[in-house]
């Protein structure tokens, strides 16, 4: 997993380089996918429950599961690239939201908090704290900003499947949920939306927006608890 999340780390390094106006997402597509095959692994979403991607690629309002095609992202769009990989039957797993171009201050900070609510999770992340105890801090450090989070959209466990036991909400009581041991692998993903959080999924099955369509983010670790705290498995080089 140590080895997949490097990749999937390796991946995020170079779209920060290649994520500019006029690029499309079935590019962005193809060149992770020949990263993830170039350094031993291969896409764990290509084919997942028959999503047709290496990677999800969501634009703007779409919050996750965005399907790679012909969309040419502008100046002043978002997009929130999730990557998985696989390598010798072991996942990781990391999505992250991009600014293209010149992006508008208010969509920034959208960008800004959704992506420390992250870390804000992350600082419970130690054997003895619940899950639940991940989640309440995202969702107080979200809300604090009047932004909204999805219920039905959650992370996970992770390991020899993608998607495993426990789900990791972002909305949540403290000393709540499953206990945090050493050894556990999870997904921890906030994804936050600016406007209310009522989620509807577009007609090709895959797409989720919220009803009103406003912006949203999505920025996503995995990691394992150690002995006294946890550890970044998709962290770039």
């Amino acid at each position: 997993m140590d080895k997949a999340g490097s990749v999937v780390g390796l991946v995020h390094k170079h779209l920060k380089e290649i994520i500019k106006p006029g690029i499309s997402t079935l590019q962005i597509d193809r060149i992770c996918e020949e990263i993830i095959r170039e350094n031993g692994c291969t896409p764990s979403f290509k084919n997942l429950y028959g999503f047709p991607g290496a990677v999800c690629t969501s634009v703007n309002e779409v919050l996750v599961h965005g399907i790679p095609d012909h969309t040419i992202l502008k100046d002043g769009d978002i997009i929130s690239v999730d990557v998985g990989a696989c390598y010798k039957g072991y996942h990781g797993d990391s999505g992250w939201t991009y600014a293209v171009g010149n992006v508008k201050p208010e969509v920034l900070k959208l960008l800004e908090v959704t992506e420390q609510s992250l870390y804000e999770g992350l600082k419970y992340a130690k054997p003895g704290n619940r899950i639940g105890d991940i989640a309440n801090a995202i969702q107080t450090y979200v809300e604090s900003f009047g932004y909204s989070l999805p219920i039905e959209y959650t992370g996970h466990g992770i390991g020899k499947k993608v998607h495993e036991d426990p789900n990791v909400p972002n909305v949540g009581k403290p000393h709540t949920l499953e206990l945090l041991k050493p050894g556990m692998c999870i997904a921890v993903e906030p994804m936050v939306f600016m406007g209310k959080p009522h989620c509807i999924t577009l007609a090709d099955g895959w797409a989720v927006v919220n009803r009103e369509r406003s912006l949203s983010a999505h920025y996503e670790h995995t990691i394992v608890i150690t002995k006294d705290a946890y550890k970044i498995l998709t962290k770039e080089d």
